[in-house]
Order: C-alpha cells, then structure tokens, then sequence
C-alpha cells in the first residue's frame, strides 16, 4: 500500500473522533507494510489532554512492538503535529512522518516551526505533508462549523 492508501486509513480515524464529538484526527503507525497501531483524539471522552491521536497511536506501536525505538516505522496522522507530538515523533525515532492538513495556527512541521527536522536534535524524521489533505481539511472544516 502506498501512503495514500495508509493515510486513508487515518482518516477513517479521524471521521470516529468526529462521531464521538472529538476534533476528528486520526493516526496509524506503519511498520514495514504491517499496520500496528491506529488512534484517534481522546481528548475530550478521556479528560486527557495528552489524548492526541499521534500520542496514542505512538504509545499503541511501542507496546505492540515491545519498544520504544519505532525507527523502522512510519507515522500517518490527518492534521499536523502539534508541539508536543511533533516531539513525540523525535523521541520515538519514527523514521517517517506522513500527514495530511498543515496546521497555521498549532503545526509544529512546518507551520510555527519544524521541530522534527531540526539539525539540534538527536533524531530528525524524513517528512511528506498534503497527502489527502483536502478530505483532512474538509472533514475538520465540517466538524468546527457544526460548533459554531
């Protein structure tokens, strides 16, 4: 499967966050061709706001795999890391970081600043953004405008 595919995996997370009232993100982690982890925001029905879809995805992949080390894998997420899970995908040492919507106001990949390619860091993961980024932006648009 090539990264579109995966990441229309990802979307259908993101399309349960949203059916549970969550800002509809949704994560797999990919390891060789094998999904081993799949996640979506929390943040809300689990009082937790560390619930992010990558977080939980990440965290999924470690003990699926029985390490923290995920270099070999690959992280699809529909919406750009924030701060704290760009982060994520640096401690983990996910190889890749594949994601669909850039994020102005909060992406921590590109938008506000880059943090998994900074040459200051132990780890930088190779990046490849707008991957299905249109639906991404489309089913984010629909679920903040039902908000309002």
């Amino acid at each position: 499967m090539n990264d579109e595919g995966y990441m229309a995996l990802a979307l259908v997370e993101a399309r349960a966050a949203a059916e549970k009232g969550e800002v509809p993100v949704g994560a797999i982690v990919v390891c060789g061709s094998v999904v081993v982890s799949r996640a979506h925001n929390l943040r809300e029905s689990n009082h937790d706001p560390l619930a992010h879809a990558e977080i939980l995805a990440i965290r999924s992949a470690a003990a699926h795999l029985e390490r923290w080390r995920l270099f070999d894998c690959t992280l699809y997420v529909t919406l750009e890391p924030c701060p704290m899970c760009a982060g994520a995908v640096v401690n983990a040492r996910l190889e890749r970081l594949v994601f669909a919507a850039a994020d102005p106001r909060a992406g921590a990949v590109g938008s506000i600043m880059d943090i998994p390619r900074n040459a200051r860091l132990n780890h930088r993961a190779e990046i490849r953004s707008g991957v299905c980024a249109d639906e991404s932006a489309a089913m984010l648009k629909a679920f903040f405008a039902k908000r309002r």
